[in-house]
Order: structure tokens, then sequence, then C-alpha cells
């Protein structure tokens, strides 16, 4: 029996060991495990809907997939809503969380983080018209889109309490329900500005047809983590899966295929978080 095979059986039993999460059996497969993994698939190109309507797709897909191979398990994504995702993984719902989380230390006291990836967060406006933004600063006295749940969520509520300190004119802070209830509020007027990942805010500027601009700089650089149940016993697993992708070359062959090669990073580690 190989050292390869007796490793990739260890993390396989592991995930076995974990509490049900909704993961089924496949008694043909020797009791292989299925990992139920959340996802809001509402957030090209790192995890979005084929054209089927119902398959996951995107960086994260793969790169999950690529992770199953490796720890000789199953996975299920399940598409659920971005702010649901961390309360459903601390009640056991699902198993992992794969949906562009960055890793920060709020977070991490609900959940743990495997980081895989490191991004920023980017404006993007209107192509015609939009204004210029440079910084949050810049963000006074105009209507921002944002996704709920997310940091850029964070950031533009803290932002809209400075204008106000400041006595400048106010945010209108828009916080909607998914991305694409985001950009439709910029493109149809309702916002002036749109603020998300910065690989995400890349491709929807360049799906846009000339719709959209990106300005300013990117900002807030940290680390995405696939958020796993405190206490799960699959942080270590996953990390060293991860890290043999990263070796092999499959972990940058995914970022290739989708175009976000700039957010590789060399080493994943658990519980990353970088203050912002």
């Amino acid at each position: 029996m190989s050292l390869r095979y007796l490793w990739i059986t260890g993390l396989a039993a592991a995930a076995l060991g974990l509490a049900g999460c909704g993961g089924t059996d496949d008694g043909a497969q020797g009791a292989k495990r299925t990992l139920v993994v959340a996802s809001d698939a509402t957030y090209p190109p790192n995890e979005f809907l084929a054209p089927d309507g119902r398959t996951v797709t995107g960086m994260s897909a793969d790169l999950a997939a690529a992770l199953s191979e490796e720890m000789g398990v199953r996975i299920k994504f399940v598409n659920t809503p971005f702010d649901a995702i961390l309360p459903g993984l601390a009640a056991g719902k699902y198993d992992l969380g794969i949906s562009s989380f960055t890793d920060t230390s709020e977070r991490e006291q609900t959940v743990d983080f495997v980081t895989y990836y490191s991004a920023g967060t980017s404006f993007f406006v209107r192509a015609k018209g939009g204004p210029a933004v440079r910084t949050l600063a810049d963000l006074c006295g105009r209507a921002v889109a944002v996704s709920k749940g997310t940091v850029q969520a964070d950031d533009g509520a803290t932002q809209a309490k400075k204008c106000r300190a400041a006595g400048r004119p106010a945010l209108k802070l828009l916080v909607l329900p998914d991305q694409p209830a985001a950009n439709l509020a910029l493109a149809s007027g309702r916002a002036d500005v749109g603020m998300t990942d910065s690989p995400v805010a890349a491709y929807q500027v360049k799906q846009a047809n000339g719709r959209f601009k990106l300005v300013g700089q990117p900002y807030g650089t940290a680390p995405y983590g696939i958020a796993i149940p405190k206490g799960a016993g699959l942080a270590r697993p996953v990390r060293a899966a991860l890290q043999t992708l990263m070796r092999d070359g499959r972990y940058s062959a995914i970022l290739r295929k989708w175009g976000v090669q700039v957010g590789a990073i060399d080493t994943s580690v658990i519980n990353g978080a970088v203050d912002r």
C-alpha cells in the first residue's frame, strides 16, 4: 500500500468522522462521505450558476472538485444566500462554505478558515458619467451599492459614519440581497458606485459590454478562506490537500482558467485573518 494511499485514506477518515451535516454514504464506493458545500452562486468568476441554472461553476467549484479528489470524498454544492452560510455552518447544516469569504477575526469567532486566495475591494461605476472615486473617503455624497453580509457592506457602513462625523455629504448605502442586485442598482442609476471583491469587479466590468468601468485602486487586500465549522476536525485535512494542489500545479491551473491568478498564494494557513 503506497504512502500516498495511506495519506488520502487518513484525510477521508477525518472527513468521515465529522458529525453528520447532511452528507450521505455510498455503499458501492466504500461509504465514501459526501461533504455539503454552501456557496452563494452569484459572484462570477468565483462562484456562479452554469447555463443550466442549477450547477455551481467557477473558480470555487473547480477548487472544491480538486480538493474532493485529493481527499477521497464527494461534494454536493448547495446554492445559499451569502449571509446565511456562516450561520448554517455553525448550526451543522453544511460541512464547508466556499464563497469568496474574507477571513476576518470577527468571522473566526464563528467558524475556522483555511486560506486559499488573496483579494482586495475594487470600486466600479457606470462608464458614462460615473464619478471619480479613488478611496473610501470619496464615497461621501454618493449612493453606494453592496451585497448583504460582505466586508464591503461593513466598510460602507463605517465610511457613512465617518462622512457624518466630518460634516460631509451623506453616504447612502444600498445593501442588496446579492451581487446581481447591486449591479442592477448601479446600471439603473439608483447607485453611483459599486463595491465588491477585486476579481469579481474586474470580471463584471469585462462582462458589462462597456457599461461599467473600474475606478481608483483596490484596497484592503486580505485572504479568502474556506469556512469550516469549529471543532469539526476538517480544517487540517483541507489545508493539507490544498497544499498538495499548490505544489503539483492544479491550484495555479484553476486560477489561470478563470483569469484570477493575480490573487494566488503560496501557502495556506488556518485562521489567517489580516487586520483591515
